[in-house]
């Protein structure tokens, strides 16, 4: 699963998820393109669930490109722990996703082909998304 290797501080405030995706918007290294609609967080678990499910529909065709990395802490404390003694420990990390991000990318297999996989990746996410191709001359 898909983690940072080292981080400055291991906690991390809750935050904002707002504004629409500027940059990771349009498809830049594949032919197609799974872009989000809804914003929300994407844990690591789930996006490699959703690239397995890809990678099984494609077989040995194709390459799979993640566009998005889970790099924000999200910290839980034990069960039935009384309120206060500070924050709890990271439990996993999240990948925060606004609308118009492209979170994965594919090249080397037909339209319909990728049609298909990322329809089967987008069942594994909490999030709305689209089928998107690059366009032509980018």
């Amino acid at each position: 699963m898909l983690q940072p290797a080292r981080r400055k501080y291991r906690k991390e405030q809750k935050g904002r998820n707002t504004g629409v995706a500027t940059r990771g918007n349009t498809v830049a290294f594949g032919d197609f393109g799974l872009k989000s609609v809804d914003r929300g967080r994407l844990t690591a678990r789930q996006i490699e669930s959703a690239r397995r499910a890809i990678s099984r529909h494609v077989k040995r065709g194709g390459r799979i490109w993640i566009r998005v990395f889970p790099d924000k802490p999200i910290s839980h404390k034990p069960a039935e722990v009384r309120m206060g003694n500070g924050k709890g420990n990271p439990e996993y990390y999240v990948a925060e996703i606004q609308p118009g991000k492209v979170i994965y990318e594919i090249v080397g297999v037909s339209e319909e082909l990728a049609r298909e996989a990322f329809r089967l990746a987008a069942a594994k996410l909490p999030l709305r998304t689209t089928f998107v191709a690059r366009m032509i001359g980018q």
